[in-house]
């Protein structure tokens, strides 16, 4: 083939959105559901094209946090995830997606934007699971998404863009549990996040009401990346199942 035969082929670009919070304690994941083809009916993430040739992709990304959610212009953590660009994950034809990754604490009731039917938190859980099938190869998009987070919740203080601007040790606990999936003791969740120094800084005198012993209130500090990291647990394999069920 000659070189002056060659034309670049036709791709276009989208941006998609893995948008996580904390609902009733519990990891959720905004979907919404496709008002068009392809995948109509189906729920998918939230995301959409380029409005045009001189937008960048993280503009592209916040136009889409505010178009197809109508969610308040909030403070949100969000990051670039991924670039995802098999050739059939989309029967348009070549579009390539840069996913992202957003976060931010006690997100409302979301509002089906342009061109989606509807949108709902989802448990993080039923899509993991399977047990809710999305459009696209976004059950890939969205479990990559949460390792991201369950990963940076070891090295990095992500874990504080789940809270409010002020938050107990164990509102801060919550979110590592949700996140992870797992239990965790809560002497030495504490003895873990005081080591880590700037990590959290107390709130001056504030304390909140829990019920019982007024609890003392906290902030994000300066520190970004713990030192020492908060190592996630390790799962129990099934054999260790097996056996403490039989104790």
């Amino acid at each position: 083939m000659q070189v002056d035969d060659w034309s670049p082929p036709p791709v276009l670009l989208t941006v998609d959105l893995v948008i996580l919070t904390l609902r009733e304690g519990k990891l959720c994941v905004l979907l919404v559901e496709r008002g068009e083809d392809p995948f109509q009916g189906m729920v998918a993430l939230p995301g959409g094209f380029l409005g045009h040739a001189g937008e960048e992709i993280l503009d592209a990304a916040h136009r889409e946090l505010s178009e197809e959610t109508a969610l308040g212009a909030g403070w949100v953590h969000l990051e670039q995830l991924a670039t995802y660009g098999d050739a059939g994950r989309d029967p348009r034809g070549r579009v390539v997606s840069v996913a992202h990754l957003a976060i931010a604490p006690r997100l409302p009731e979301p509002v089906a934007g342009t061109d989606a039917m509807d949108a709902a938190w989802v448990p993080a859980e039923a899509v993991l699971s399977g047990k809710v099938e999305l459009a696209f190869d976004h059950h890939r998009i969205v479990t990559d998404g949460i390792e991201r987070a369950r990963t940076k919740l070891e090295f990095s203080a992500l874990a504080t863009a789940f809270c409010g601007e002020l938050f107990t040790i164990a509102e801060l606990q919550q979110v590592y549990e949700a996140v992870w999936g797992t239990p965790l003791d809560t002497r030495n969740f504490y003895r873990k996040i005081q080591a880590v120094k700037g990590f959290v800084v107390p709130a001056g005198s504030g304390r909140r009401s829990t019920g019982g012993r007024p609890a003392r209130l906290y902030r994000a500090g300066p520190t970004t990346v713990l030192s020492p990291p908060l190592i996630r647990p390790v799962p129990p394999t099934t054999e260790e199942d097996t056996r403490e069920g039989e104790e």
